[in-house]
């Protein structure tokens, strides 16, 4: 399953190849609102539209506007709720929301334009957007990495800073390392996979989705070479405390939002034993470890623990968004 804003841009991009796209980027939220800034949909004139602005409190409204002939300018805000559309649309949160509106016709420009929108999201990298309202956008390009999409309105203008996507690093393959990576890879996660055990690539490789990046490099030794971003969380899942252990001692000298390990009570508080006593982590650098990984949903069976560590995760990840 492709995140769900990748599905948008292809959708647009196939629309756009015979009729008009209306693209709705969310700029900002007041109040209590259900979609984040940088969230897309797309719409045609017929009706049909793919994504979310609001997970469904205006898009009818939305709709209804573009059939009527409204916003043919090539960009333009538009606010629902509070202070927004006459008459008023109220949202049932309560909340407000601020929407860029580009109209785009078809045309092999705004095709490209689409395109490269696409390939940023499928790459998993930042981009920076620019525009002067009414015109079309400006300057489209990849930039420094950000984990959360930022707005900037000056007047008429309006920068983006649109974020990459979180990423999952998983040490080691197991049968919960693969519904995790199925889990994070529907939820819009960039997964990394990495595995240098013969028997475990033998065993789990062929399963990974083509979505999934394999990584035949000790876990350890990557994130030694490589690090990672901060909107990262790292995992190990293998129950093998060579593997496991020496991930934990270089996922703590990442910015990581997220470092667990899986393992029981007794297994957990072993690991954090040994990565005191052996490897002298300090007690901040253990606090940073989930051990046991997940929430404490009960769960016994590969499937439903992949879904307590997922689960905690994006808790995690949206608690530092704030």
């Amino acid at each position: 399953m492709q995140h769900l804003d990748m599905n948008v841009i292809r959708q647009a991009r196939d629309w756009l190849a015979g009729q008009p796209v209306w693209l709705c980027t969310v700029l900002n939220t007041y109040g209590s609102s259900p979609r984040s800034p940088g969230a897309l949909m797309a719409a045609t004139n017929d009706g049909r539209f793919c994504g979310s602005l609001s997970g469904g409190c205006v898009e009818e409204d939305f709709l209804q506007r573009i059939a009527q002939g409204e916003y043919q300018q090539a960009s333009q805000i538009v606010r629902y709720g509070e202070g927004g559309l006459e008459p008023g649309i109220a949202l049932p949160c309560g909340g407000v929301l601020d929407i860029l509106v580009e109209y785009l016709p078809a045309s092999a420009g705004n095709i490209a334009y689409l395109e490269k929108m696409g390939d940023a999201l499928s790459g998993h990298f930042a981009l920076q957007k620019c525009l002067t309202l009414p015109e079309p956008c400006c300057h489209l390009e990849v930039t420094g990495f950000a984990d959360i999409t930022q707005v900037e309105r000056n007047g008429q203008h309006v920068m983006l800073h649109i974020a990459a996507a979180p990423r999952l690093l998983i040490a080691g393959l197991s049968s919960v390392a693969l519904y995790c990576a199925d889990f994070a890879s529907s939820l819009g996660f960039e997964v990394l996979v990495c595995e240098n055990r013969p028997d475990a690539l033998e065993n789990f490789s062929a399963l990974l989705k083509s979505e999934i990046t394999l990584i035949k490099q000790f876990p350890a030794n990557y994130l030694e070479q490589n690090s990672c971003h901060a909107n990262t969380a790292i995992v190990a899942l293998t129950h093998d405390p060579r593997m496991d252990d020496l991930t934990m001692m270089e996922a703590v000298n990442t910015p990581a939002f997220y470092i667990g390990a899986m393992g029981s009570q007794k297994n957990s508080a072993r690991r954090l034993e040994r990565l005191h006593n052996l490897a002298e982590l300090s007690p901040e650098e253990l606090q940073r470890i989930h051990a046991p990984i997940g929430l404490p949903l009960g769960s016994k069976t590969p499937a439903e623990i992949a879904l307590a560590v997922m689960a905690d995760i994006v808790k995690r990840k949206n608690e530092a968004r704030g």
